[in-house]
């Protein structure tokens, strides 16, 4: 009921399963391999001024249980977590915007961007970036942090393996070119990070029952920011995106519900 009720906000479709789940009757399935030269034939998404949409930007949403608050503003929005991506089954079905969704153009969803909003999606394991118009919400399943389109997951190189790990950058459109992140993405290592504290002997017991619950790897890192020592409590380094899902579902069964993605 609590997804039902959100139709008239954001349109006619809510939580999309994940790739490879049963397609709705009347669909068909696209191939796990784009058609030849389709990621050279799209182009990128050109960011540009636009107005707030009316449609898919309420102060708060509910879905299965949790509460989502849309943020007011998209600027300097930075998140790593995992991608995935949506189209068979999907294709023209309006989007949160009220616009129909296109499988094969530059699109995606996130759960709390204000609509419409553009960013630049890197894959953390390849390097490959694009840039997409974000016109819808979700996804709602797994710890997942933003759904991409068909075309912009094939640039990613992700449409086999139907997810990945990924940094996700807000871009202004009043600044020319898009300019890509400050910190290309090469060759970085992948941890989850458990926990961050003020007190190096809160971090320290964390680590120490991270230790005995046998989560492998676990290590502590000091870091001075704005001039504050925080010390994270860090697992890894984490190899792919299975070994990812077990260890943030096997920390939030022993209460750690903040755990997310970082990288050196």
């Amino acid at each position: 009921m609590a997804v039902a009720g959100l139709i008239g906000c954001f349109g006619e479709r809510q939580v999309r399963p994940t790739p490879g789940a049963q397609i709705p009757p009347g669909q068909t399935s696209a191939p796990l391999q784009p058609p030849p030269s389709l990621a050279q034939a799209v182009p990128d998404a050109v960011p540009r001024i636009e107005p707030r949409s009316r449609y898919g930007n309420p102060p708060f949403y509910d879905v299965y249980g949790r509460r989502y608050y849309v943020l007011s503003s998209s600027a300097a929005y930075v998140e790593r977590g995992v991608a995935s991506w949506y189209g068979p089954g999907f294709h023209k079905i309006r989007t949160s915007t009220g616009e129909p969704y296109d499988m094969y153009g530059m699109t995606a969803a996130h759960r709390t961007l204000p609509l419409p909003a553009y960013v630049r999606v890197t894959n953390l394991q390849n390097g490959r970036d694009v840039v997409v118009r974000v016109n819808d919400r979700g996804p709602f399943v797994g710890n997942r942090i933003i759904d991409l389109s068909y075309t912009a997951a094939a640039k990613l190189d992700m449409l086999r393996n139907g997810t990945a790990m990924v940094e996700v950058r807000s871009l202004d459109p009043a600044t020319p070119g898009a300019a890509p992140a400050p910190n290309p993405v090469r060759d970085v290592t992948l941890f989850v990070q458990a926990g961050a504290f003020a007190d190096p002997a809160n971090a320290g017991r964390l680590a120490t029952k991270l230790r005995d619950g046998g989560y492998g790897k676990v290590f502590v890192r000091d870091d001075l920011i704005a001039g504050r020592r925080m010390y994270r409590v860090r697992i890894g380094p984490v190899p792919d995106v299975p070994e990812f899902d077990r260890i943030v579902t096997a920390l939030e069964q022993m209460g750690v519900r903040d755990a997310h993605l970082a990288l050196d």
